[in-house]
């Protein structure tokens, strides 16, 4: 069999299995988003394909294509995304009082991590035969996947809430998407983009729901491992902000499969970082009582009231023995003006909440002052120059003159 390493599409809540070729996203035993589906692998298959001379030197994502849900004949559609910089931070580091690193998957061809999932999906899609692609986006994966329709030749029809930045709608656009705008909120505009889905038979990108998205995510998951094992140390913490919840559970997977595997000696524990108004996640993770959805936040690519992989973003924390935080959004732009202050490196606020609970986990416990940190920035600020502008005020205007510059700085 072409794609003989995957064995099946195995259910979270109750363990049915599937044909991983059937055309299916959710286990039909459930109703609604809880019948998340994992995608389960022979490992020694894998093993035996995989080169496991870890030298650090990723030139993509396709690195580790023995561990892709793709069939050996589909021509992979690929934009370059993964093989991101893993940074050492010694400005953060004397700044946070630990020792930080910053893997920068902001690099990434559209500039978001999402982009690892996006390829697979569209490979996926082409060697489907699929003419039409689909997905809800507060505007990451809308510009993701739009971009890598435009690669393949594929239509891309992509569904928004209506306040997702501006910034991050024209992507789309500029990769001929159709983008509809809906009057409300993700959760809804995902609703619809399922509806759409089950109405036409359009192919849905949707990590959420679509279980080999979090498949092409888990490779940030194998760099780490193999980046931080050539560095010679696995770190004690990576930290990722959490949306949805399939971005840190995919990371985990890959984190894990290499330490199963033997290539790595061990895994680092998972600090899950959620905004306050938008903390499913991290309630159901601490046994919070369920309140109403609600997510409000300007960190738009984590406002999710409703997410669909709490099982799996949970049981990743679990696993690795971490923890799940919330804060602020002035947090949170403080931590944006902070990482790109410290460093040089532009993240949007997704990517600013992971460094925000990085200092609450310092200040209030469990990161320890002799541990070692990777704070992952999932996109690039240049998407949402708005909250930048929240964070950090105007510019400082003044005449053609020196005289006005002696005044600022001559003392």
């Amino acid at each position: 069999m072409a794609m003989d390493h995957v064995e099946a599409l195995e259910c979270t809540v109750c363990g049915e299995t599937y044909d991983p070729d059937a055309p299916i996203y959710t286990c039909p035993n459930h109703d609604g988003v809880t019948g998340i589906l994992e995608v389960v692998y022979d490992y020694d298959l894998i093993d035996e394909r995989f080169d496991a001379d870890l030298d650090g030197h990723i030139e993509s994502q396709w690195k580790y294509e023995a561990f892709l849900p793709v069939d050996e004949e589909a021509e992979i559609v690929t934009l370059g995304e993964g093989g991101t910089d893993l940074f050492e931070a010694p400005n953060l580091s004397a700044e946070l009082g630990v020792e930080t690193l910053v893997k920068d998957d902001g690099r990434n061809p559209t500039g978001c991590l999402k982009d690892r999932a996006t390829s697979v999906a569209v490979t996926k899609a082409v060697h489907a035969d699929q003419d039409v692609l689909t997905c809800a986006s507060t505007g990451n994966a809308a510009a993701s996947l739009a971009g890598y329709a435009a690669r393949a030749g594929l239509e891309a029809r992509i569904f928004v809430p209506e306040d997702a930045p501006a910034g991050k709608l024209a992507q789309p656009l500029v990769y001929g998407a159709d983008v509809l705008a809906v009057e409300g909120s993700y959760d809804e505009a995902y609703d619809l983009s399922v509806a759409v889905t089950e109405a036409y038979g359009w192919y849905n990108r949707n990590a959420a729901i679509n279980p080999f998205q979090v498949e092409g995510k888990r490779t940030v998951g194998h760099e780490l491992a193999e980046q931080l094992h050539v560095r010679g140390e696995m770190a004690d913490w990576v930290a990722f902000s959490m949306g949805d919840g399939c971005t840190i559970a995919g990371a985990w997977k890959g984190l894990k499969e290499f330490a199963d595997l033997g290539y790595v000696e061990d895994t680092p524990k998972l600090l899950g970082v959620q905004a306050t108004g938008a903390a499913a996640i991290h309630d159901a993770f601490h046994d919070l009582p369920e309140g109403e959805p609600v997510a409000e936040t300007l960190a738009d690519s984590i406002a999710v009231g409703r997410p669909r992989n709490t099982v799996k973003a949970v049981r990743a924390l679990k696993e690795s023995e971490g923890t799940a935080v919330r804060v602020s959004d002035q947090e949170i732009l403080e931590a944006e003006v902070l990482l790109g202050s410290t460093e040089g490196i532009y993240t949007e606020p997704a990517g600013g909440t992971a460094l925000a609970g990085v200092k609450a986990a310092i200040a209030d416990g469990p990161i320890e002052p002799d541990e070692t940190v990777v704070v992952v920035s999932t996109g690039f600020g240049l998407k949402d120059t708005e909250s930048a502008r929240r964070a950090t005020g105007e510019v400082t205007r003044i005449e053609p003159s020196i005289e006005e510059v002696n005044a600022l700085y001559r003392e």
